[in-house]
């Protein structure tokens, strides 16, 4: 191969073509109901007016408006949400998850949950942890700075090589697809895990009504590997795409160069706040168009997507979503949902409905991961089934 270095030629020969062979999660064993929040969130609605009626009576202060199911389900959807510390968030004293504080010595909790992740999709895929190369931590909250929860994981898991974490909010873990299966074109990499514990009732303002109901707890996993050591069964990722545009529409500044006193915890700007209805109006439109237009050179006509795994962070915005994609409004069958029982779970909802939602298909099926999020941020993962 005249003109080629021998650098070249090691990477033409190493490259191989990323599948995506198994996936993995864990789901918390406590659940809070719609009916359970809400109990809970008009509770500390009356203690709240009632220790403040003066100041409310002369409009000092406004009153606080109590919550509903009805309100909570035609907002979002969602019916209910599993989390890792149940008790302490309905406590109208504390409305936060609690959990006594690890020792250096011990697993960190996104580490323990993201281990279990992991190995169910090792275990899927046939895998052993020495199989695998490389582990990406993709998530929208860490538990601390450093050192890097992928490494702690990766320790947990005994494999060699590397990992690192990465942070896009809502479209972790597909921008970590992209990441590992660039590894993987490139010969970097053989296996990669994209393990994605999402912890995000932690940053939950659960005193807010219009996001009191939004998030809860799990954590996936995805094994990205050359399709040459793949399982029989498994998906082609036939195309990634990835897209970032600035906004504050959704945005928490809690952060150790901004750290809330012990005081001011509670402050709303260190927790999650969103501009719903501009997020709604602004997100939408740009990820109908980011698909359509990926599937365009993919020289694919989108209304022949089998199925839609699409991020779980509101029903409305899935199913107008859809129904750009497909061209018409979408069943239970072509985009599955999982929030309402889930709750909005951060970068892991579309992987959860993928998870759950995927192995009735059949070879030839395409299908579309798709996240959106803070950021703004947007990945969209075009797989196709195979075996």
């Amino acid at each position: 191969m005249p003109g080629l270095s021998l650098r070249t030629m090691t990477d033409i020969q190493l490259s191989g073509r990323p599948v995506i062979s198994a996936t993995g999660l864990f789901t918390p064993e406590e659940s809070i109901t719609n009916e359970e929040l809400v109990a809970s969130f008009n509770e500390y609605v009356d203690r709240f007016n009632a220790a403040n009626a003066e100041a409310i009576e002369v409009g000092e202060t406004e009153a606080l408006t109590y919550s509903s199911v009805e309100f909570i389900e035609k907002a979002s959807g969602i019916k209910a949400r599993h989390v890792m510390s149940k008790q302490p968030i309905l406590d109208p004293d504390v409305m936060g998850p609690r959990w006594d504080e690890r020792g250096n010595d011990e697993w960190s909790m996104m580490a323990e949950i993201g281990v279990t992740a992991a190995k169910q999709a090792l275990e899927r895929a046939g895998r052993k942890p020495e199989d695998v190369d490389a582990v990406l931590c993709a998530a929208s909250n860490m538990e601390r700075p450093y050192p890097a929860m992928a490494i702690e994981i990766q320790q947990a898991l005994g494999i060699e090589g590397f990992g690192f974490d990465m942070n896009v909010a809502c479209s972790s873990a597909t921008f970590g697809i992209q990441t590992a299966a660039d590894y993987v074109r490139a010969g970097n990499a053989k296996s990669v895990l994209v393990v994605s514990p999402e912890i995000t009732s932690g940053h939950l303002n659960w005193r807010d009504r219009d996001s009191h109901f939004i998030f809860g707890d799990v954590a996936t996993a995805v094994l990205v590997e050359d399709a040459a050591i793949a399982p029989e069964q498994h998906w082609d990722i036939l195309s990634t795409k990835l897209k970032t545009v600035f906004s504050n529409n959704i945005r928490n500044n809690f952060g150790f160069l901004n750290r809330a006193s012990p005081e001011g915890v509670g402050e709303p700007d260190k927790l999650f706040v969103q501009e719903g209805r501009k997020v709604f109006k602004e997100v939408v439109p740009m990820v109908a168009q980011m698909i359509i237009e990926e599937a365009e050179k993919l020289q694919m006509d989108p209304k022949t997507l089998r199925r839609l795994w699409l991020h779980q962070a509101n029903a409305g915005m899935n199913r107008l979503i859809a129904q750009r994609v497909l061209g018409h409004e979408a069943n239970d069958d072509e985009s599955p949902t999982v929030l309402d029982t889930y709750g909005n779970t951060s970068s892991a909802g579309s992987i959860i409905a993928f998870h759950l939602n995927s192995d009735d298909l059949v070879a030839g099926d395409t299908g579309l991961i798709c996240s959106f999020g803070a950021g703004y941020s947007a990945g969209a993962v075009f797989v196709r089934r195979v075996g």
